[in-house]
Formats: C-alpha cells, structure tokens, sequence
C-alpha cells in the first residue's frame, strides 16, 4: 500500500514562495516520505526539479491536478 503525499498547497504564489514552503517543509517530514507541492505558478516547473537536484531530494515527478500541477518530491536526506 503506497502512502499518501504530503500535500502542500501553494496555488496563487509566484516564485519563489513555493520552493521557498518546499525547502520549510521537507526536514519535517520522515526520509522516505513524499511531499506534493501544489503550484499554479509556471516557474514552479523548473524550480521544483531544480532545487531538488541542488538540495539531494529526490524529483519524483508532475501529476495534473484540479486548477494547478502536483510536483512529488521524495524525502532522501
């Protein structure tokens, strides 16, 4: 059974807000865990991924969701 994300709502902030909740967000959950970054903001695109490869976080990933993207990223460190 595969564990629901961590889902934090980000829609209507403008970059860098959503990596900035992102980067707060993270220690606080268990390695392993994943949390899901909602984002209307097209920026978010890029930033996500890249802030994951800056920081050793894993990028699992986009999913559409309602009115925003859902960006995945695994707690590795």
């Amino acid at each position: 059974m595969t564990e629901s994300p961590d889902v934090l709502d980000c829609r209507g902030q403008r970059c860098p807000l959503p990596v900035i909740a992102l980067a707060r967000r993270v220690p606080t959950v268990p390695v392993g865990a994943v949390v899901r970054v909602l984002a209307d903001d097209p920026a978010a695109a890029n930033d996500i991924p890249a802030w994951c490869r800056l920081r050793g976080q894993e990028f699992l990933g986009a999913v559409e969701a309602d009115d925003a993207t859902g960006f995945d990223v695994r707690r590795v460190i």
